[in-house]
């Protein structure tokens, strides 16, 4: 439904006739007719975009065009809906244990998917929502996880923390754990000769663990296409980057990697940034460490209100100046490319695409029983027993 509508919405933007355009995404736009009929969007980004340490940085000049703006603000759109149903489900006692949301970061994760193709590989930590339904699943499969539900994307079995899709390797609770696993897959894809790129995600707050810093070390020793991305939306938990981290610019971490920092609050930039570290990664130049500097609106988790070690004013503040979505419904608006009535009719499609699937996801059944004891060892290789929860379960598979 989703996908329908905006494809009839970059159809309505191309019967606009639309030039090329050059814009920088802060300052004023300035409209440039090109020759030809080209709908190619020229985008200049600011100074500020990028910080680099022992690498040239990412051209500032790129291009979009007008079905791609429109996919963005579809997907990130989708993603925000995506979390409030969840934010909503958790508050009704209908989602039980840990739930954590990704408001406000929406552009790291869409600006990511497009600079990679599906042949690459993403891994992350538990704020895995948003990525779980650009690598495919559907928001169905994602609501009815959240639930324990029999038609979640891990059978009801994983929660909020244990989502899979295609080269999404979710989803880990353990704190910094997928970052030596990403170096794994990274790994597997050079010994393969495949020509695709990992990125490696994790947070500030785990920044510090040790298997951080021994994923890089390996990473370099062998070269590997992996991109280790630290998500920085300054808060690890409720403890600020300032009071957890002798050092704060997390992209210099690597020491012997080369490193850049982008802003996350920009998904243009995101996209440029990862665009470019795919590029040096798949070229045998070896790792990267990218810091991209985000916010998340709400606490670390559900459980925890957000505004006990920050204001409201702090809260606030970012989202009237610098959320993602604002941001890039601006720039559509100011290029023509729609109406702010066209947003909110893409905004009102998102909403009842969500709402709609959460309704399916909620008359889902409840896993059987018997689901507990599969996909423990691959088929064929499991033993004869293995005990349960208590000493005197027994579970025979032969």
């Amino acid at each position: 439904m989703l996908r329908s509508f905006s494809s009839r919405l970059f159809a309505k933007a191309n019967r606009a006739s639309l030039s090329a355009r050059t814009l920088s995404t802060t300052a004023s736009l300035s409209k440039q007719a090109a020759s030809g009929s080209s709908d190619a969007i020229k985008i200049t980004l600011p100074d500020t975009s990028f910080k680099m340490y022992h690498a040239e940085a990412p051209s500032l000049e790129m291009e979009t065009n007008k079905e791609e703006l429109i996919e963005m603000y579809t997907q990130m759109a989708t993603i925000r809906r995506i979390e409030m149903a969840s934010d909503g489900l958790y508050k009704s006692k209908k989602i039980r244990g840990f739930c954590h949301l990704s408001t406000g970061e929406e552009a790291v994760a869409v600006g990511m998917e497009h600079a990679i193709t599906p042949d690459d590989h993403i891994i992350t930590s538990y704020r895995c929502h948003g990525y779980t339904w650009l690598r495919g699943a559907s928001i169905k499969s994602i609501l009815a996880e959240l639930m324990g539900r029999a038609d979640g994307v891990s059978k009801g079995k994983g929660g909020s923390m244990h989502m899979f899709a295609h080269n999404f390797y979710g989803g880990n609770g353990i704190v910094g754990a997928q970052v030596s696993l990403g170096a794994g897959i990274a790994f597997s894809q050079k010994y393969l000769g495949h020509p695709s790129t990992t990125l490696a995600l994790y947070g500030d707050g785990a920044a510090n663990q040790g298997q951080v810093f021994e994923a890089f070390n390996m990473a370099k020793l062998w070269d590997l296409p992996v991109i280790f991305l630290c998500e920085n939306n300054k808060y690890g938990m409720g403890t600020s980057a300032e009071r957890s981290s002798a050092s704060t610019e997390y992209y210099k971490r690597g020491d012997y990697i080369p490193g850049i920092h982008v802003n996350g609050m920009d998904i243009f930039a995101v996209k440029q940034a990862v665009a470019w570290a795919k590029d040096w990664t798949v070229s045998g130049k070896g790792p990267l460490v990218m810091e991209v500097a985000t916010y998340r609106y709400g606490g670390h988790s559900m459980s925890d209100p957000g505004t006990t070690y920050r204001t409201r004013e702090e809260i606030q503040n970012v989202r009237s100046t610098s959320d993602p979505i604002s941001h890039l419904k601006k720039v559509i608006v100011d290029l023509g490319v729609a109406t702010e009535a066209d947003l909110k009719e893409i905004d009102k499609q998102a909403k009842k695409a969500v709402d709609d699937a959460q309704k399916e996801a909620e008359q889902s059944p409840e896993p059987n029983l018997d689901e507990f004891w599969t996909d423990i060892y691959l088929p064929g290789t499991e033993p004869k027993s293995i005990r349960g929860r208590e000493p005197t379960v027994v579970h025979h598979y032969h």
